[in-house]
């Protein structure tokens, strides 16, 4: 008589042991987004030298950042080091560069520019204050030793990226 009460409990028991996986997905949106703010344009000073400087006769790229979590990104700007567009070039270019922090929504965003890492043709900023930040890139290109570019147009890109911190 036992073993009649006990099947139903092992049948119960074994139903209680069924799995189920049911799948979760999300999507995770930048709390850090990038916008030119202004293009560059070379100036042409000199037959050998190509330059974003106002003095010579260029205009300074500029970058807008806007941080919406504070401590979450670092902003990593590179400056060029190639022509993404030029003529034939037979020399080389010596390139020369740089990245500063402009100006920000809030005061305390001029500590970007004190705490900034330049590695190779990059700046590193850690985004430590939420809010809008604006940077200034140069950049030079000088061409073999006097010689002159040839005529064309000339095209080089800034990269600036979020990276999670």
């Amino acid at each position: 008589m036992n073993r009649l009460l006990l099947l139903p409990l092992v049948i119960a028991c074994t139903g209680a042991m069924a799995q189920s996986t049911t799948p979760i997905a999300g999507t995770v949106q930048s709390k850090c987004v990038i916008q030119t703010d202004t293009d560059g344009v070379y100036g042409n000073p000199t037959a050998d030298k190509l330059s974003t400087a106002a003095s010579d006769g260029g205009v300074v790229p500029r970058i807008r950042y806007d941080i919406v979590t504070a401590n979450a990104y670092n902003a990593v700007i590179s400056y060029p080091n190639s022509f993404s567009a030029s003529p034939t070039l037979t020399d080389s270019v010596a390139w020369t560069g740089g990245v500063t922090f402009d100006t920000g929504s809030d005061s305390g965003m001029s500590a970007f520019e004190t705490n900034k890492i330049s590695y190779n043709n990059s700046v590193e900023f850690p985004l430590s204050i939420a809010g809008s930040a604006f940077f200034k890139v140069t950049s030079t290109a000088e061409y073999g030793y006097d010689t002159a570019f040839p005529a064309g147009a000339y095209a080089a890109m800034v990269t600036a990226e979020c990276i999670a911190q």
